[in-house]
């Protein structure tokens, strides 16, 4: 597996999985998930699209545009898709589709996928010469966690005769491509035909398309209908079953049913090894089975998922610590200088070997029977519904509680091991406490917001505790690595001596006063 940019023209590219949301204040702080490199298998390619499709009447003429660019000379296509998918068309039902196309600029295998906002994210292979109706292992892994064990069969073929006609501006940049489209469909034993227009963003600005579709629209066209051609080919089978998602008022089962999408939103970047990926998603498996624990008279029956989120976790772990570590150490050797050169070889080639080991393990879990079973049984939990037990919010208070009291006794014993007994117990109230959060508006988000500081102090207080543990393994007699012992050694000392301030700002009672 090696991981490579991607040659994208004129489209940015994403990382796989991810959703546009903040970092953690580890991986801003040490550059481990700014601006990652795309995870790939070989030759894929990412990248996100923005394009809208239109139904438009036999004989459809492209109105002039004149005013928002310049049409460029068309170019025509002959385009043959065969499209793959579950018999009970998961994928489609998932907003994804999978298709393996010939002609064009972009033959091959396409994956799309939910991108930000109204994009969409398209995983590209080349063509491979091999069995047609066998789909490359690289794309059938990114959606794995959906189709599960189902398998993944040509479900419809489209034949479509294009007319692709660039939108250019002064400069000769392309900012849309307009496509004109005349389709040819066929599924279940029949066949389709109509025409349809497509507006694709290039290097364009987001109000290109409003303006393109304006002129659309009064020359007769008007917004499509479905949300691809498949779809429309298909929409028999797909209106057939439309599974409608259950409203959740209990904030248990709703945070619950939160967190297992998100194991399955950045399952395909974890199977990449994409560093924020692997983040989300150990995230996501520790709340939902800390809520397992604190909230466990509502989950009867489901005793047995927590130990098996612990093996995920510790999976994800594996990768993760070890990419933080290294992100961490290194830069300090890197700020110490070359006296340092030897120490910093050794560190990075310890912890690369982690890294190595640790995304193998965790490829072979993610293609586990023992994983998709996991899947299984966290989607079952995640449909409960109801009121649950008596007094939730009662059960976080609790766990805030305890967390309150394992901290007192450790700052008074000043053990390191009392303290990450106290940071463990403050996890597990917080993720408690982010369950009810939302309907307590900003007193929620800021006792959120004041846990989430004592954490990361007590946080980063382990984490100087855990580099002493590996400099003394990988240079006990060495001269160099004891310096960095004692740098690490001061971290520690300077995060205890944060604790006093950050915990007085999580216990004032104006931020506590809605969970007593």
């Amino acid at each position: 597996m090696s991981y490579l940019q991607p040659a994208v023209k004129h489209r940015p590219t994403t990382v796989p999985g991810v959703a546009e949301t903040s970092l953690c204040r580890t991986c801003q702080s040490f550059g481990l998930c700014r601006s990652p490199p795309v995870g790939q298998h070989e030759q894929m390619e990412i990248a996100s699209e923005t394009e809208r499709k239109y139904d438009v009447p036999e004989n459809f003429e492209l109105p002039s545009l004149a005013g928002i660019g310049q049409t460029a000379a068309a170019k025509t296509h002959d385009l043959d898709a065969t499209y793959f998918d579950t018999d009970e068309l998961t994928l489609m039902r998932n907003r994804r589709t999978l298709r393996r196309r010939t002609g064009g600029g972009d033959a091959g295998w396409h994956l799309k996928t939910p991108g930000a906002g109204g994009s969409r994210t398209e995983h590209r292979l080349p063509l491979n010469g091999g069995d047609k109706d066998r789909v490359p292992s690289e794309l059938s892994s990114q959606v794995r966690a959906i189709i599960r064990r189902e398998q993944l069969k040509p479900i419809a073929r489209l034949r479509t005769h294009r007319v692709e006609t660039p939108l250019v501006d002064g400069d000769g940049h392309t900012l849309a491509l307009i496509a004109q489209d005349s389709v040819r469909a066929e599924a279940d034993g029949s066949e389709q035909c109509w025409q349809e227009v497509e507006v694709e963003l290039v290097d364009g600005d987001p109000a290109v398309l409003e303006e393109v579709e304006r002129r659309l629209v009064d020359a007769g066209a008007r917004p499509a209908a479905g949300p691809s051609k498949v779809a429309r080919a298909l929409d028999r089978r797909l209106s057939k079953r439309t599974e409608k998602t259950k409203k959740i008022k209990n904030p248990v089962f709703a945070y619950a049913r939160a967190q297992r999408d998100a194991i399955a939103q950045y399952d395909p970047g974890a199977r990449q090894a994409d560093p924020e990926s692997i983040h989300k998603m150990r995230v996501a498996t520790r709340r939902l089975r800390s809520s397992l624990k604190t909230f466990k008279r509502s989950f009867p029956g489901f005793e047995e998922v927590g130990p098996e989120l612990k093996w995920l976790a510790d999976l994800l772990g594996q990768v993760r610590d070890s990419q933080v570590q290294k992100g961490k150490l290194l830069a300090e050797v890197e700020q110490a200088g070359p006296d340092f050169a030897e120490a910093a070889t050794r560190i990075r080639d310890h912890l690369d070997h982690q890294v190595r080991d640790g995304k193998d393990a965790l490829a072979e879990a993610l293609d586990s029977e023992r994983y998709l079973a996991l899947l299984d049984r966290v989607d079952s939990l995640a449909e409960l519904t109801g009121s649950g037990e008596k007094d939730q919010l009662g059960r976080a208070c609790k766990s805030l509680r305890k967390a309150d009291r394992l901290l007192d006794t450790a700052l008074d014993h000043g053990l390191d091991h009392e303290l990450h007994e106290a940071r463990k117990a403050y996890k597990k109230a917080r993720y408690a406490i982010e369950v009810f959060a939302p309907g307590a508006g900003k007193d929620g988000k800021r006792l959120v917001n004041a846990l989430t500081d004592l954490q990361d102090v007590l946080g980063a207080h382990q984490d100087s505790v855990v580099a002493r543990e590996l400099l003394h393994e990988l240079g006990p007699d060495s001269f160099w690595f004891g310096v960095l012992w004692g740098r690490q050694e001061q971290v520690g000392r300077e995060t205890h001596a944060q604790l006093p301030v950050v915990v007085e700002a999580s216990r004032k009672k104006n931020l506590r006063r809605w969970i007593r």
